[in-house]
C-alpha cells in the first residue's frame, strides 16, 4: 500500500530550461510503500519527455564528481580486473574516461550528451536502457562482469524491471555497483529538494533490499559517500555468488536506518512537518532581506533549486537572477519562474549580494572556489538543514544579523 506523506505543490519539469515561461506543472506528492518501504513520487513522466536531445546536466563540469569517479575507478581495479564493463547513464563520460575505451560500453539516451561522448570515441548506445536494449546488449556482448550506474536507475519508472534487466546481463561472478542519494541522509538533512520529476525513487538500504528479494540479486557491501548531499554506493551480485561475502557495513546501514525509523510511516510524517517549517522560515528570511533592500541572487540553477523555489513560492519577486556555468541553462528561465539564468562570472560575486545556494550538494567545492568572496564578507543562504546565512562567521540565523543604517552586515 502506498501512502502520501508530503505534498510539494505544483512543480514544473525540473530540467526544462526554456526562454519562455513554463506551461506544464504537476502536483508533486511523495509516497511511502508500507510493504517495500520504498519512497517514490506520485507522477511518472514518459522517459522521452525527461531525457531528450537537449538535456542540460553535464557531470564533468563538477571537479568533485570527476575526482569522485577517478578514485572509484582505482578502488574497482583492486576488487578485480574487469574486462567487460557497462555504464548505464554515462552522461558526458566522467566515469568512462577512467577506463580503456575497448573495455567499456556506455548507455546515454540524451542525444546531445550521448553524441558528445561519441566524439570522444567511446562505444555509446544513445538509447533508453529498457528490456529491448538489454536483450540487444546480451546478444552482442553476452554478459558484463561490471555494471555501473550513478544517479540513473532511480530515474527509470519501473525499478523492478530495470533491476531484472541488469540481472540478465550480469555475469555469475560479476558486480553491479550502484550509486544513489541516500534517503537516510535526505531524512537527516530534511532534503525535500531531492524530489522532482526525474527522481522517481529515493532509495534506502532497507527498501532496495526488499525490492531485490525476488530478483536473484543481493547487496553484499555498502559505502557512504559524500556526493549529491550524501549517497550510498551499493555493491550487488547474484545470490549464488559465493566470492563476495556480506560485509558488516551493509548490516550497520540497515540498523542505522531502522534507528531513524525509515521502516515506519510515522517517521515520514515527521519529515513532512520539518519541511513545512523550513518553507515558513525560508520565506521569512527572504522577506526580511528584501525589506532591508538586499539583493538576492541564485548560485547554481539546479533541479533541487527548482523544487525549493516553486514549493516555497520564492520566485522572481525575491531572486534577481541565477548564476550557472552550464551553457544549456544560460539565457533561459529557471523552470516555473521568470528568473533568468546568467553566465557565471567571478566579477558578479559582490559583497552586498546574498547568494542563495541552489547547488548545496556541491557546497564544499563552491566555498573553495569563492574563498575570496567570503573573505571579503560575502554571504550565502542555505535552506538545509534549516534556513541560515553563512560566511566567515559560519552559520547565522536571521535574528543574529545586525542592521546598520538599513544595511545587513
Amino acid at each position: 500500500m502506498k501512502k502520501i506523506f508530503l505534498n510539494l505543490g505544483y512543480q514544473p519539469l525540473a530540467n526544462e530550461f526554456k526562454k519562455n515561461k513554463t506551461k506544464v506543472f504537476y502536483n508533486l506528492k511523495l509516497l511511502f510503500d508500507t510493504k517495500t518501504k520504498l519512497v517514490s513520487i506520485n507522477k511518472k513522466f514518459d522517459k522521452k519527455v525527461m531525457f531528450n536531445k537537449t538535456y542540460p546536466y553535464r557531470s564533468s563540469q563538477s571537479l568533485t564528481i570527476k575526482k569522485h569517479f577517478k578514485l572509484l575507478s582505482k578502488k574497482l581495479r583492486k576488487i578485480k580486473k574487469f574486462k567487460n564493463i557497462l555504464e548505464i547513464g554515462s552522461n558526458d563520460g566522467a566515469f568512462a574516461v577512467n577506463f580503456k575505451k575497448q573495455n567499456i560500453v556506455c548507455v546515454e539516451p540524451c542525444l546531445d550528451v550521448g553524441n558528445e561522448l561519441k566524439k570522444k570515441n567511446f562505444n555509446v548506445y544513445t538509447e533508453y536502457f529498457d528490456n529491448r536494449l538489454s536483450i540487444k546488449l546480451r546478444n552482442k556482448y553476452k554478459k558484463f562482469d561490471l555494471i555501473f550506474s550513478a544517479n540513473t536507475i532511480t530515474h527509470i519508472n519501473n525499478l523492478k524491471q530495470v533491476l531484472k534487466n541488469i540481472q540478465n546481463i550480469l555475469s555469475d561472478d560479476g558486480v553491479f555497483v550502484l550509486e544513489e542519494p541516500s534517503f537516510l541522509e535526505c531524512f537527516k538533512k530534511n532534503a525535500f529538494d531531492q524530489f522532482y520529476n526525474e527522481h522517481v525513487y529515493v532509495l534506502s538500504a532497507i527498501s532496495l533490499t526488499n525490492v531485490l528479494k525476488n530478483l536473484n540479486l543481493k547487496i553484499f557491501k555498502i559505502e557512504n559517500i559524500n556526493v549529491h548531499g550524501g549517497s550510498l554506493r551499493y555493491y550487488i551480485t547474484k545470490k549464488k555468488n559465493t566470492i563476495f561475502k556480506i560485509e558488516k557495513n551493509y548490516k550497520n546501514q540497515i540498523l542505522n536506518e531502522k534507528k531513524y525509523g525509515l521502516d515506519k510511516f510515522s517517521s515520514y510524517i515527521k519529515f513532512k512537518n520539518k519541511t513545512i517549517v523550513i518553507k515558513k522560515k525560508l520565506k521569512e528570511m527572504f522577506k526580511f532581506l528584501k525589506k532591508n533592500n538586499c539583493k538576492i541572487v541564485g548560485y547554481g540553477a539546479s533541479a533541487k533549486a527548482v523544487t525549493v523555489l516553486n514549493y516555497c513560492n520564492l520566485k522572481e519577486t525575491y531572486i534577481d537572477y541565477f548564476l550557472d556555468t552550464t551553457k544549456n541553462k544560460v539565457g533561459k528561465l529557471l523552470p516555473g519562474t521568470k528568473i533568468m539564468v546568467k553566465q557565471y562570472k567571478s566579477e558578479l560575486m559582490k559583497k552586498n549580494t546574498y547568494f542563495f545556494l541552489g547547488a548545496w550538494n556541491f557546497k564544499d567545492e563552491i566555498l573553495i572556489k569563492e574563498k575570496t568572496f567570503i573573505k571579503k564578507g560575502g554571504k550565502f543562504i542555505s535552506h538545509l538543514p534549516s534556513p541560515h546565512i553563512f560566511g566567515l562567521k559560519k552559520f547565522e540565523s536571521v535574528k543574529k544579523i545586525k542592521i546598520i543604517k538599513n544595511k545587513l552586515v
